[in-house]
């Protein structure tokens, strides 16, 4: 009788012995059945007996238990045949595809993404377990954009070879909308005032686009967090939530928000002692605090007077230094008396500053930017203003600086540098339209960060009505170590202002130019310019005498070579979403001797930014132009300055504010001054998005040959930037104040740019 042993462990057995037991054996052959996609040498890598070895109970159960593991295979059979072992397995089906329809609040990958994520995915093992998994990831995707009401029905279909087929049928059902919000408790505050602290709002006029009217817990949450330190901002250093309650609708469409307050009572600071390790002076200290005795108490105070010294004690090496206000509390006088407690830790220093996330961007281009150096002390102001000449780039729409702390040293920290890189090339549409002009069109395309080398080359084509332009102009940021930038330009130009009845005549500029700026301090750059062209001048008969005039007496072409200095001074917070801060720039532009035409223009460009409350910033702007001629001579007329366009003085056509020929022709003037008051608001429904802002302005300005007041104008209007997916986009709706007869308008103007 021919020795035949037969063991089947199921899987309830697999951590246990064989079910029949066999003598041990010398294997002399290993045969696999029941394989159709697993290759056998995968089983023969699991098994812990090879041929030639001694097959026992516990191998064999040792092996079973690790087949099983791999998650391959439903079933597992060991059989002994004389001295064969014999493995059966059957195999898992693998999934041949997945399906996914009726989704349209996220995209097909996005939703295969997420079910990647828990192994459910074409080509993977498939495992019944994961389908309820799935179920509840695609469900949950769904409730964060608030559909409460989605339904998902999952179909597997068998398929040859072992395989299946997974279709996901979705009903995404409508959005759940936060119909109500109610605050129960406040008699300080009424409750418009407190939820329009809150992002989470009910349905208005832009919730379609901002998504705010539908509920998010990490919202709400911060929501709350808004509102606490709303009130303790205002002095309630009690103030309290005491519930929140979330309630949905039967049907699933609508949430409504109850939030109970208690306020508390208002305090006001009476005393402000120091204690613990006291490195800085006790005097200084006192400088850096912005809580004042006798003041009503603030918790952004508060916080800002233990940044203020904790970035102070950073300054001298203290990486981990920690000021903790401890507050006493007087009830019955409702007062606060703080302890600020000082713990400077131990003095670090730099090991090693590293930089991530930029794919494109070359390390240089960032490290150059850092004033925080590798093995020097710790110094937290050079790391803010290392991050804010990283964000000033303009190559990255996020920049964050971390400071962790060696594991191996106590006394080191590293800097990690990462940034989040965004598009830096520009293709430039403007256009501006009137009754009388039509539309205007114009266009550049530029690259901020060739090659990732953080020069910059830029491309100008122009063929509008007005400006016929071809220039190519480059700058080397860092064309020495110290930040010398270098940078040149070559262009022609045509003006033909007759298309606008700014007269009937056209020029012809051609030119070059070398230009150089020199870094004086952190914000502060010096520029120098070296520059050569030739401008022909084409007159007609209907051309304005004083043109015509001009060329019989100077000639049709004029040669010119200038000089320009200047410099700019740049302490906005934001180049984006400036909030404070301001940015000036004034250049002098003078002919060297053996130009055909010798003269001068100055020009100065000043802009302020005064934050008024957390939303509102105001903005003051002022643009003065000034130009005269040598030796008796005239600024030439195609050297004049010209005021009114969208980036002039809105509400009025390009070139049209100043002196006007007897025809009515726009003449320009040898002088001009600009100015505007803006006041920069969020948009509405949009507060907490710094990709959109509205402001209210007031224009005013005139092109003269003095500074009169003769021509003098003035516009008033709204204005939306954005900084939309497609480019930034910039529209403006004027009205003048007081145009005269004659007056060319233009009330709505916009530009619009893409980014690449």
């Amino acid at each position: 009788m021919l020795r035949a042993k037969h063991l089947v462990v199921g899987l309830a057995l697999c951590w246990a012995q064989a079910s029949s037991a066999f003598d041990p054996f010398t294997v002399r052959d290993i045969r696999v059945e029941g394989l159709q996609r697993t290759e056998p040498g995968t089983i023969f890598g699991y098994l812990p007996v090879k041929v030639g070895e001694t097959m026992t109970e516990e191998r064999a159960a040792q092996a079973i238990r690790a087949l099983y593991a791999t998650g391959f295979f439903a079933d597992v059979r060991i059989e002994v045949d004389g001295n064969v072992l014999i493995v059966t397995v059957q195999e898992r089906p693998a999934i041949a595809q997945i399906d996914i329809n009726g989704a349209r609040e996220f995209s097909v990958d996005q939703l295969r993404g997420a079910l990647r994520g828990i192994g459910l995915a074409d080509g993977r093992i498939f495992d019944k377990s994961q389908l309820e998994r799935a179920e509840q990831e695609i469900k949950r995707q769904y409730i964060n954009r608030g559909r409460y009401n989605s339904q998902i029905q999952t179909t597997v279909t068998p398929l040859e070879r072992n395989r299946v087929g997974i279709s996901f049928v979705i009903t995404e059902g409508d959005v759940a909308k936060i119909r109500q919000i109610n605050i129960v408790g406040n008699k300080v505050f009424s409750e418009r005032e407190l939820l329009r602290q809150m992002v989470q709002r009910t349905p208005g006029l832009l919730t379609w686009y901002s998504k705010q009217d539908q509920y998010s817990r990490e919202r709400l949450s911060a929501d709350l967090e808004t509102i606490r330190s709303f009130y303790q901002n205002r002095g309630y250093l009690e103030f309290t939530i005491e519930s929140t309650q979330v309630q949905i609708t039967p049907d699933r469409r609508d949430i409504f928000i109850t939030i109970n307050v208690s306020e508390g009572q208002r305090y006001t600071v009476s005393d402000v002692r120091f204690a613990g390790e006291l490195l800085l002076p006790e005097a200084e200290l006192r400088r850096l605090l912005r809580v004042r005795v006798g003041e009503t108490f603030s918790r952004e105070r508060l916080t800002e007077s233990t940044k203020a010294m904790n970035d102070r004690l950073g300054d001298e090496g203290y990486a981990f230094a920690n000021v903790n206000a401890v507050p006493e509390l007087d009830k019955e006088k409702r007062t606060a008396a703080f302890t600020f407690f000082v713990d400077p830790g131990r003095r670090v220093y730099v090991r090693r500053v590293n930089v991530s996330g930029n794919t494109r961007t070359r390390d240089e281009v960032v490290r150059r930017e850092m004033r925080q150096f590798e093995g020097g002390w710790y110094n937290a102001e050079a790391i803010t203003r290392s991050r804010r000449r990283i964000d000033r780039l303009g190559f990255f729409s996020e920049v964050n600086v971390e400071t962790p702390p060696v594991p191996t040293a106590n006394d080191q920290v590293d800097v990690n540098v990462s940034v989040v890189e965004r598009s830096t090339g520009n293709l430039l549409f403007g256009a501006g339209f009137s009754s009388g002009d039509g539309i205007i069109l114009q266009g550049s395309v530029s690259q901020n960060n060739i090659f990732g080398s953080g020069n910059a080359l830029g491309v100008q084509l122009n063929n509008g009505r007005i400006n016929r332009t071809a220039s190519v102009s480059f700058t080397n940021p860092y064309f020495t170590l110290d930040g010398v930038s270098l940078g040149f330009d070559i262009y022609r130009r045509e003006f033909d202002p007759g298309a606008i009845d700014l007269g009937n005549y056209t020029t012809r500029t051609t030119g070059a130019g070398v230009r150089l700026g020199i870094p004086v301090t952190e914000d502060v750059t010096v520029n120098f310019g070296l520059t050569a062209e030739e401008t022909a001048i084409n007159t007609f008969a209907d051309s304005p005498p004083r043109y015509i005039n001009f060329v019989n007496t100077f000639g049709d072409t004029n040669r010119a070579i200038f000089g320009t200095v200047g410099f700019a001074i740049d302490r906005r917070d934001s180049r984006i979403y400036t909030t404070s801060g301001s940015f000036q720039r004034a250049f002098a532009e003078v002919t060297f001797p053996g130009s055909d035409l010798q003269y001068y223009r100055l020009n100065y460009l000043g802009q302020y930014f005064y934050p008024l409350t957390r939303d509102v910033t105001l903005q003051f702007t002022g643009d003065i132009g000034y130009g005269q001629g040598f030796d008796d001579k005239p600024l030439p007329f195609y050297r004049n300055y010209f005021v009114g366009g969208v980036n002039s003085l809105r509400g009025y056509a390009t070139g049209a504010v100043g002196p006007r020929d007897v025809d009515g022709t726009s003449l320009g003037g040898s002088h001009k001054v600009v100015g505007s008051v803006e006041a920069l608001v969020p948009f509405p429904g949009l507060r907490n998005d710094r990709s959109v802002r509205l402001s209210a302005f007031v224009d005013g300005g005139f092109a003269d040959n003095s500074f009169s007041s003769q021509f003098l104008r003035y516009s008033a209007g709204i204005a939306v930037f954005w900084v939309s997916p497609f480019g930034p986009l910039k529209l403006s709706v004027a009205q003048p104040l007081n145009d005269e007869p004659g007056d060319r308008l233009q009330r709505f103007q916009f530009t619009f740019g893409t980014t690449f």
